[in-house]
């Protein structure tokens, strides 16, 4: 099995990058409208990209304030759908802060956002697509973090 990774430094607070990736409402702002709901398993979080593909459910294993979040994909998808390539996977975010190397143009120090989407069939035909993707969506979510 394959892992997507990234790595994005935001310059912002762990708290901010925290909370745009732990709540519905903070998902929403770099990506699609979410929404949570508690089920008898746990949270669960949902968006709908379109009738072509379902309704994308993710169920929260892991919240730790301001270090890590970890979903796993419970739902299931046409194959035609991007994200048929989910179901079982894992979504991994990672929140550190570290000083900022002298040659980078702010002197505060940056949070490291590492993320792992974990479980890939790495033949995926929609491999490389997902991991493009998830590029873009992390950059609107820097751009998120860092805005006042």
């Amino acid at each position: 099995m394959a892992t997507l990774c990234h790595e994005v430094w935001i310059n912002t607070s762990t708290e901010r990058v925290y909370q745009a990736i732990s709540t519905a409402e903070g998902i929403s702002s770099w990506w699609n409208k979410h929404t949570a709901t508690q089920t008898n398993e746990g949270l669960v979080l949902e968006h709908d990209p379109g009738p072509e593909h379902g309704v994308v459910k993710m169920k929260v294993l892991e919240l730790r304030k301001d270090k890590r979040i970890e979903w796993q994909c419970i739902s299931h998808h046409p194959k035609a759908s991007p994200a048929s390539a989910w179901t079982g996977t894992h979504v991994i975010f990672e929140i550190t802060r570290r000083p900022v190397p002298p040659w980078a143009p702010t002197k505060a120090d940056m949070v490291i956002l590492t993320f792992r989407h974990s479980g890939w069939d790495e033949n995926s035909e929609y491999f490389g697509f997902c991991n493009f993707a998830w590029g873009q969506a992390l950059g609107k979510l820097k751009q998120v973090g860092e805005s006042a």
